[in-house]
Order: C-alpha cells, then structure tokens, then sequence
C-alpha cells in the first residue's frame, strides 16, 4: 500500500456479516494506518459508564454537571483500561496528542480529563476505554475479506449523532444502506 491508500482519519463501518463480537455494528475511527499495522476507536459503544465516574476515579474535584453525565465509550477490545479523548483542535496544548487530521486529534493524557473536568477542556470530545489494533496487513486482509467499509470521517458523525445511529449515518456518507446489504461475502 502507499501512503495515500492507507486509513488514517477514515471510519471503519463493520459489515453486517461481521463475525467477531467486539466490533458488531460499529464504526471505528482509524487515529493510525501504517505498514506496520493500524488502531482505531470504536465511536459508538456506549459502556453504560458516565464521565463523572471517570473524575471521581481520578480524584478530580468539582467536574462540572455538564461534562460529568457524558458517556464513555468502548474503544475497542485492547487495553480497555486505556483512556482516548477523540476531540477538536483547540488552541491549548496537551501532554501526549497525535494530530489525526486537520479535524480531529486524539489525546491520551491525563490533562485533558483535568480540563475537561472543569469546563475548560476541548469544546466538542468523546472519551473512550480501549482501543482496536491490527498488526502489519491484517487490517488489508480483512478489508479484502470484505469485513469492513471505509470512508473518509466526519467530525459530524464522530461528534453530533447519536451513538445508535452512527453506524448507518457512517454507511449512508458513501450511499450505502446497510440493512440492505448481505451478509454473504463474495468476491468476483
């Protein structure tokens, strides 16, 4: 693969055949792709698990009521004890951020669930446990597998949909609906 052709900054859109549980009806947002493999966050699994539960974990006083009733989500299967924050650019600089797209970074320091904590964090975020990963070609072998979509992401659907809908709204940017889709993979 060049460059160009891997899936920094796109949505993974799981298949409706999809196999493996963890990634049933989800859209994963892919933070790196390399030849050395790939990892993603899952953007609509909501763990049942508020944000304010988090800070008080953490020890972080006064959080904000706003902030605090936010949903976490469930990244993905690896390292679920691992903290994300999917948000926009802002003019404040965290500890450990990577720059995914002109959009959208991915910072996994503890200062920014401090800011946020306090009102004073990125204005629009998702935080997410855990993570999805692929080792070098494995990704590119389940692409061929036809497991997965891909299409280049949108901070609207990353952002402003509802988690129960993202899935669809992910297909419908390419035209797709994925209700109508087989499960049965086929190649020509």
């Amino acid at each position: 693969m060049t460059e160009a052709q891997f899936l920094t900054g796109h949505f993974l859109i799981a298949m409706p055949g999809m196999g493996d549980p963890n990634f049933h009806q989800t859209v994963t947002y892919i933070c790196e792709h390399s030849s050395d493999g790939a990892m993603g966050l899952v953007i609509n699994r909501p763990m049942n698990l508020k944000l304010g539960e988090i800070f008080a974990q953490m020890s972080l006083e006064k959080p904000t009521e706003n902030v605090s009733g936010q949903e976490v989500l469930q990244g993905g299967p690896v390292h679920p004890d691992r903290g994300f924050v999917l948000h926009d650019p802002s003019d404040d600089t965290w500890d450990s951020t990577l720059e995914v797209s002109s959009d959208i970074r991915v910072t996994t320091s503890r200062d920014i669930l401090t800011a946020m904590a306090t009102g004073e964090g990125p204005s629009r975020s998702v935080v997410v446990l855990g993570y999805a990963g692929w080792s070098g070609g494995q990704l590119e072998n389940e692409m061929v597998a036809n497991a997965w979509l891909s299409v280049p992401a949108t901070t609207g659907i990353i952002f402003d949909i509802p988690y129960d809908d993202r899935w669809q709204a992910a297909a419908k940017l390419i035209g797709i609906d994925l209700n109508s889709l087989s499960i049965e993979a086929g190649h020509a």
